[in-house]
């Protein structure tokens, strides 16, 4: 087990050095796009008690982060060493476990994803103070990094240029940002909206991390896809690995 997590520093090595030497960068970056959505979703959004909204739309811009950071951080990197400059095929080469590659490069995506929901998350306890930090709000947010980094790293994987990355951002990432419920009750839709609604893995991080923070009735269910998604993800990558030699 010890060499495994060697085997996953050794991975991760040069990408937490890039995240080291653009930390003011990254904690930027990572801030504004949450920024934008909580003006536009709050500030600009009325309602009868603007504390609850907040309360509400927080932990949904926070899963909302989860997904957009760590995906985005894990296969923009990746796609760049892939096809750019050809460093992920001198990594393959050497005596790694297709596990740790996978682990290993899923890092600089959680911990990206980390920063980005703990600013906003601060953010919102400074707004209200009906949200709090739970153990099962740390799983939840931990493992939707985690589901969403090695999705990055599917995509990246997958990817044959630059612009099919964009393609896939389009078609993927760009509708679950909007359309789970991360500034709506996907509840208030009718019903054939919430089944297409719930085939998609951030209405089940938005749910769970939302209840969590707020301390209501926690969905199991939608733990128990999230723990699901995670495994699919994790084995497409494995596969991807170890079957197609990339």
């Amino acid at each position: 087990m010890l060499e495994f997590f060697k085997e996953v520093y050794y991975v991760s090595w040069a990408d937490l050095r890039f995240m080291r030497h653009n930390i003011l960068n990254i904690m930027i970056s990572s801030l504004m796009s949450p920024l934008l959505y909580l003006v536009a979703f709050v500030l600009a959004v009325s309602s009868e008690d603007p504390e609850m909204y907040i309360a509400f739309v927080i932990p949904g811009i926070v899963a909302l982060s989860s997904m957009t950071s760590s995906f985005s951080s894990t296969s923009t990197r990746m796609n760049v060493q892939r096809l750019y400059y050809r460093s992920f095929d001198e990594m393959m080469m050497c005596p790694l476990r297709p596990s740790a590659i996978v682990v290993g490069k899923s890092i600089l995506g959680i911990i990206r994803s980390l920063i980005s929901c703990s600013l906003i998350f601060i953010i919102g306890l400074i707004l209200t103070p009906n949200l709090f930090v739970s153990p099962l709000f740390v799983v939840s947010l931990l493992i939707s990094c985690f589901s969403f980094s090695l999705l990055g790293e599917a995509a990246a994987l997958l990817a044959k240029s630059h612009q099919s990355m964009a393609t896939f951002n389009s078609l993927v990432i760009l509708p679950m940002s909007f359309l789970c419920g991360t500034f709506f009750a996907v509840s208030a839709l009718p019903k054939v909206f919430q089944g297409m609604l719930y085939l998609l893995p951030l209405t089940h991080s938005s749910s769970c991390i939302r209840a969590a923070a707020l301390g209501t009735e926690f969905p199991w269910w939608s733990f128990g896809v999230m723990i699901f998604f995670c495994v699919a993800v994790f084995l497409l990558d494995y596969y991807l690995v170890v079957k197609r030699k990339v």
